[in-house]
């Protein structure tokens, strides 16, 4: 695992956590010094992530964000057009739903925040891990994007009906 693999990873671990993660936890989890995550917390913060040190350790200040539910059809050579499209302006792709006729809701989190995790589940998917939940549903799903504001999502909504992967809902 590079360095920023693990901070990326870091700040998921941050984020997912409902306690403060130490920073001996945190070095213990990746097999490095506390150093290296005190330096790798730094970084971190450059990057402009709002991690706040409390004596029980590291928590991300998280500031309100908006959500949004699109119901969406493509093949899947488009899949990542749609993943980077999503993450390239300001969204994070928090989940995939189906709606089976027989097995009813079906959910699967995701958590594609960037290019690289994009990236990681295309080359998943094509290497023949699984294939897409869409896939038993033909092509029809519903991705949950969260983004630091509404008028990201608006952006984000007109790029998806633009290239035709909006689906219009009655709701």
């Amino acid at each position: 695992m590079t360095g920023s693999d693990r901070r990326d990873d870091i700040i998921c671990q941050i984020r997912q956590s409902a306690v403060p993660l130490s920073g001996t936890k945190l070095a213990a989890m990746y097999h490095v010094s506390r150093q290296v995550i005190v330096q790798d917390i730094a970084l971190i913060r450059a990057a402009g992530y709002d991690i706040i040190s409390t004596n029980r350790g590291y928590i991300l200040n998280t500031v309100k964000s908006a959500r949004r539910v699109y119901k969406v059809h493509h093949t899947d050579e488009q899949l990542e057009d749609e993943l980077c499209m999503i993450v390239d302006n300001g969204g994070i792709v928090k989940n995939v739903m189906v709606n089976h006729r027989v097995y009813g809701r079906i959910e699967a989190e995701l958590n594609i925040d960037s290019r690289r995790k994009a990236a990681g589940f295309i080359e998943d998917i094509r290497s023949g891990k699984s294939s897409p939940l869409k896939n038993i549903t033909s092509n029809y799903h519903y991705h949950t994007v969260i983004a630091d504001k509404e008028e990201t999502l608006d952006l984000i909504e007109e790029l998806l009906r633009e290239k035709g992967f909006l689906i219009k809902t009655d709701c």
